[in-house]
């Protein structure tokens, strides 16, 4: 190899008459180049996230899972009679039991929810215990159009039904009061599986319970949500807590609701015509799906749960990797001192490395200081090496100021989600008009030995 002969990429790229337009480009294949450990990046947070998930899963299997109330809901016993003919045509009188369910004609629901952060190794789960008061009364059906005579309906066989999504975190005996009568609930849920699992109290009513007020309080454990069913004519439903950051979810948003940062309150009142299953039912066929899915709550939105943030911040990779090249590539054409390949590469893999950075930090300080430390070190990093290569502390002092400008206004899209396109689309368009306003007498087929702008040419 002749003396002062270098590879092709740097004879292609960092000859003082090379054209800048053939830099531009080499460049652009450079940044694309850097998309690679972006795309490994994606697959680490995907791993950190799933290991984050499985911690939640374990913690809930002790604790308690996502807890979503069904009913209470009145299950009693029926005999259907009717008379058909048989082989000889004789009549005869035929019977089966069968099992009438009746929700309230009105619930009212009193719960309030206490927070706390269960930890299994470095990661937390946010869990919660419950405390819910359900109150009620029971109104007669239209037993004509359920084809019930009232006098087939077994009474002293009746049950309350409640369904709860994870009986085993119940923490505390549960005692409905019937009209004045305390009765124990009993495990299980086997008269009404459409409710899902849960406990039931057996009643022994001697007569029709219309209009007696019941009560059930419950006490449970659970994690990641807490979700009711409107079950009631009319449910009202008031949720208070201490966890700064619900995410209320379900069929119904609050018709009410206060956020602060230390508490919330949330209030739904529902009516049943909105739902899509009965007040009384003697066949639940398919209204296992419809009752799930007229659930309504909260999930408890965490300040822990950085990986969405992340995820985000890497498809924003590209846009800083452009820019930043974008920057020094100016620098190149206006100011007279060309780059070499490998201080872009090293510039790259800084900007590369705040990704890492960001992730493995907010695992344990939150996402808000870990962005803050990562972008610090970054910036900091890149200015110290543009003082040397560009050989001045004004231009590297200058890059930094954009850097942290840059880093800024990506934290603010990326805890603005909505206005994302447009924030993103206003800095796209700021950027090109800077480059088109400083490049506009740069002569791009060519450069002068030292790399300065050629002069203008003479307006005729």
């Amino acid at each position: 190899m002749r003396p002062g002969s270098g590879s092709l990429a740097s004879s292609l790229f960092d000859a003082p008459g090379r054209p800048q337009a053939l830099r531009a480009f080499l460049l652009f294949a450079l940044v694309l180049g850097l998309q690679i450990p972006t795309l490994f990046m994606h697959v680490l947070v995907s791993e950190r996230r799933s290991r984050h998930n499985e911690a939640a899963t374990e913690i809930a299997s002790k604790w308690g899972k996502r807890q979503t109330i069904t009913g209470p809901a009145l299950v009693v016993p029926w005999t259907r009679r009717w008379r058909e003919a048989d082989d000889k045509g004789h009549a005869r009188d035929l019977t089966e039991e069968r099992r009438l369910v009746l929700l309230p004609e009105s619930l009212d629901v009193d719960a309030q929810l206490w927070s706390e952060v269960r930890k299994r190794g470095i990661y937390p789960v946010p869990v919660y215990r419950l405390q819910a008061d359900l109150r009620g009364r029971f109104a007669p059906p239209d037993f004509a159009k359920l084809g019930i005579v009232p006098a087939d309906v077994d009474w002293k066989r009746a049950v309350l039904a409640v369904g709860i999504a994870d009986a085993r975190a119940i923490q505390k005996q549960a005692m409905l009061d019937w009209n004045g009568r305390a009765i124990e609930f009993l495990p299980g849920n086997a008269d009404a599986p459409e409710l899902g699992g849960g406990i039931h109290a057996e009643l022994d009513l001697k007569e029709a319970p219309w209009a007696q007020p019941f009560t059930v309080p419950l006490r449970l454990n659970g994690s990641d949500g807490a979700y009711f069913t409107p079950f009631g004519k009319q449910t009202r439903v008031r949720l208070s807590g201490d966890w700064r950051n619900p995410s209320f979810q379900g069929a119904w948003l609050p018709t009410e609701r206060s956020v602060t940062d230390a508490a919330f309150t949330a209030t739904w009142s529902i009516p049943s015509l909105g739902r899509n299953y009965p007040q009384a039912w003697t066949e639940a066929g398919e209204l296992n799906k419809a009752i799930s899915a007229s659930a309504f709550g909260l999930d408890l939105g965490s300040d822990f749960g950085a990986y969405p943030l992340c995820e985000r911040t890497l498809k924003y990779a590209l846009l800083f990797f452009v820019l930043t090249f974008t920057a020094f590539w100016l620098l190149e054409v206006l100011g007279g001192r060309p780059l070499h390949p490998i201080h872009y590469l090293l510039i790259g893999a800084t900007l590369s490395l705040f990704l890492v950075l960001e992730l493995a930090l907010s695992e344990h300080i939150g996402f808000g200081a870990s962005y803050a430390i990562a972008s610090a070190a970054v910036v900091g990093l890149i200015v110290h090496y543009a003082s040397a290569v560009l050989g001045s502390c004004v231009r590297a002092a200058g890059v930094g100021l954009g850097l942290a400008l840059l880093y800024g206004f990506h934290y603010v899209v990326l805890r603005n989600e909505d206005y994302a396109l447009l924030l993103g689309s206003l800095l796209l368009f700021a950027t090109l008009a800077a480059v088109m306003a400083l490049t506009r007498r740069v002569n791009w087929y060519r450069s002068t030995p030292d790399g300065a702008p050629p002069a203008a040419p003479d307006a005729r």
